[in-house]
């Protein structure tokens, strides 16, 4: 596993990648998982803030929220060629996460793509509770 002080860390699933994201609330483990996304398709240095868009998404529980919050993040860039390198979570609950997510339109001279991440999946999917207050791990398809 690739140890980072962002907090999240990258590891190796067969023919996949997993995120472990923690934090001290909720919040930040999703911000977190989203830093963690976003490393495994293009180079967040490359990413300026140029544009904010709000984004929220709606699931039956946290684990399944944490799902849906990284496939919406998944469509921006696919769907809509927004490129990502921070957002602000202002709120997450039992049901919804709810956030504005900065970043700017996909030039693909600057913007080179370092993988492709199809979905996020319920794979070892965990939302808890952990040593570093809050802890997420879910796995990725590429």
């Amino acid at each position: 596993m690739v140890e980072t002080d962002a907090g999240y860390a990258i590891f190796a699933v067969t023919a996949d990648k997993g995120i472990h994201a923690w934090g001290p609330d909720l919040p930040e483990v999703f911000r977190q998982a989203a830093l963690g996304l976003w490393s495994l398709m293009v180079d967040p240095a490359t990413v300026r803030p140029r544009r904010e868009v709000p984004l929220t998404a709606e699931a039956g529980d946290r684990e399944a929220l944490l799902v849906t919050w990284l496939n919406e993040l998944l469509y921006l860039y696919e769907a809509h060629g927004f490129v990502a390198t921070d957002c602000a979570v202002r709120g997450v609950t039992e049901h919804a996460v709810s956030a504005v997510v900065r970043g700017e339109d996909a030039d693909q001279e600057r913007h080179v793509p370092i993988g492709h991440v199809k979905a996020a999946t319920y794979h070892l999917l965990r939302v808890a509770p952990g040593a570093r207050g809050w802890e997420a791990q879910v796995v990725v398809d590429v």
